[in-house]
């Protein structure tokens, strides 16, 4: 047998009683610093080990790359040594391949390594993973831009298929973060270049893996969800529609934008992306909406800078054109955020009246001040609350003639763009934000005058957080009616397929929609 096949037989052979027992070992542990961080189907790791691993893999790293930068020999293998060591630290026996013959190899390598330190990181959930990656991207210069683009979609990957990665990984030998990086780097890079930067054991494992039927998966772990929130999305759509429903989740969100009126047209819009080399297509139910092609960097064209477009996904669109914002009008958009849909408000507003952006960050609400200066808008009024029972939105009840809540949420309908809320956070978080959101529908409902409108609205695709909610409020107000999503959108030529509609209300489904997952009710007060 050649060395090189023993080593792919090393590689895939199932783990011994001794490594199956310090396994079981692993999952037991339990530390006063956090307990286990990571457990993937029989896998623990305490925050103690975690920190030792990612201290190791940083050394090892630091130290290889200065290697294939200096040395005349960088093509050769690491030394037994630097084996030993990374077995000591709980690394994969050959964790990189610096020694790969060319440099597309070599640069590939040294993303697998990154990639392979971030998700340490990013596996506690501890805190955003957007944040998270963004912050390890600014502190390596060194990556270029395709480096930045490979670690980035690798760590996504991993977020978005977990429970099967983790599944098919309980294969290999090893770390368990390096097998993840390798499954999901191989989603974003092209077959040719992962063999020329791995290991050959570790390439055969993939090969190897790649033909895992997954069929033969619970429902729960083919969704990629916990078992609790495939039982939640269960309950409410069977389990052929949840399935439906979380591979939709999992899959990238395209890049949407929408063009303000106060500086462009839809037309003008895609003339000037089109010049720029960038195709797109008008989205099929926002008015006002481009759906790009690919990811292209938008913040260095003039249509950006000037203000003409904003990002923001097709479903939020439609929230603001559900709110039918008019001339001279005031208005609250009571939970703004970084003021997506604020900007919206304020365009079909044609900058008159008043728009009061309300929210409890003042942080986030500190982001809209850069979009506004952008967007041309001068009726726009930001308010950091310290709850919604503010005493400055007290003083407006009963003379707004429209508010727009965007709930806080789930978030489950965002998926697409934050895999990590569902590894984050768990269903005994519905209870709370379901109460936040009555509290906050109620407190708002009290600025409308007689007339007025009142759009609620979460990214979730839960009932709990959305028709439950809104039902309980219409039993306990009397003063307010349930106005049909579909009629309030067909005034603004907007036509709904059957499909957005549920009992009244706007639901939008990615699977079905193909935008983010959002649920809106349109609320009249009577009395």
């Amino acid at each position: 047998m050649t060395e090189q096949n023993k080593a792919r037989k090393s590689y895939s052979k199932k783990p011994s009683k001794k490594e199956r027992l310090a396994s079981d070992l692993a999952k037991k542990e339990r530390i006063e610093s956090g307990g286990v961080l990571i457990r993937e189907d029989g896998v623990a790791v305490s925050a103690v080990a975690l920190a030792a691993r990612r201290a190791a893999l940083e050394q090892a790293m630091s130290e290889e790359q200065l290697q294939a930068e200096h040395s005349d020999h960088a093509h050769e293998r690491p030394t037994r040594n630097k084996h030993k060591q990374r077995a000591q630290a709980g690394l994969s026996p050959v964790v990189t391949k610096i020694e790969a013959p060319t440099a597309t190899g070599r640069r590939l390598a040294q993303c697998l390594w990154a990639a392979q330190v971030l998700l340490l990181d990013v596996l506690k959930f501890d805190a955003a993973a957007d944040k998270q990656v963004s912050k390890y991207l600014r502190e390596h210069k060194e990556l270029g831009a395709r480096d930045r683009h490979i670690v980035a979609e690798t760590i996504y990957a991993v977020l978005r298929q977990k429970r099967v990665f983790s599944n098919v990984a309980q294969s290999g030998q090893g770390a368990l973060e390096r097998r993840l990086v390798l499954l999901g780097a191989k989603t974003c890079v092209p077959d040719e270049q992962m063999n020329a930067a791995i290991e050959p054991a570790e390439w055969e494992w993939l090969q190897q893996v790649s033909k895992v039927d997954t069929s033969a998966m619970s429902p729960a772990v083919r969704s990629n969800l916990t078992d609790e929130w495939f039982a939640e999305l269960t309950a409410a759509y069977g389990e052929e529609g949840a399935l439906q429903l979380a591979y939709a989740l999992n899959q990238t969100a395209p890049l949407d934008i929408r063009v303000n009126t106060m500086k462009s047209s839809r037309e003008a819009v895609k003339i000037a992306l089109n010049h720029s080399g960038i195709e797109s297509v008008d989205c099929a139910l926002a008015p006002l909406g481009l759906r790009l092609a690919g990811k292209p960097a938008l913040q260095k064209l003039d249509v950006f800078t000037t203000g003409s477009v904003e990002v923001q996904d097709e479903g939020s669109q439609l929230l603001t054109h559900l709110l039918g914002a008019k001339r001279g009008e005031m208005i609250a958009d009571f939970c703004a955020g970084a003021g997506g849909k604020t900007l919206a408000i304020g365009a079909m507003m044609k900058n008159t009246g008043r728009l009061y952006a309300f929210d409890v960050a003042a942080h986030r609400l500190a982001k809209l001040k850069p979009r506004l200066a952008r967007s041309g808008l001068s009726n726009v009024q930001t308010v950091a609350l310290d709850s919604e029972n503010d005493s400055r939105v007290k003083r407006l009840s009963g003379k707004l003639d429209r508010v727009l809540i965007d709930a806080p949420c789930s978030g489950l309908g965002t998926l697409r763009r934050n895999p990590d809320l569902k590894w984050r956070h768990g269903i005994d978080s519905i209870a709370r934000l379901s109460a936040l959101q009555a509290s906050i529908l109620n407190s708002a409902a009290r600025l409308v005058k007689v007339g007025g409108t009142v759009v609620y609205a979460t990214c979730s695709v839960l009932p709990a957080e959305n028709q439950n909610v809104v039902d309980a409020f219409l039993k306990a107000n009397p003063n307010y009616e349930k106005q049909d999503v579909r009629a309030a959108l067909a005034v603004q030529n907007i036509d709904l397929p059957e499909s957005a509609i549920s009992d009244g209300y706007l639901q939008l489904l990615p699977h079905k929609h193909e935008t983010d997952g959002f649920f809106a009710a349109c609320l009249k007060r009577v009395g």
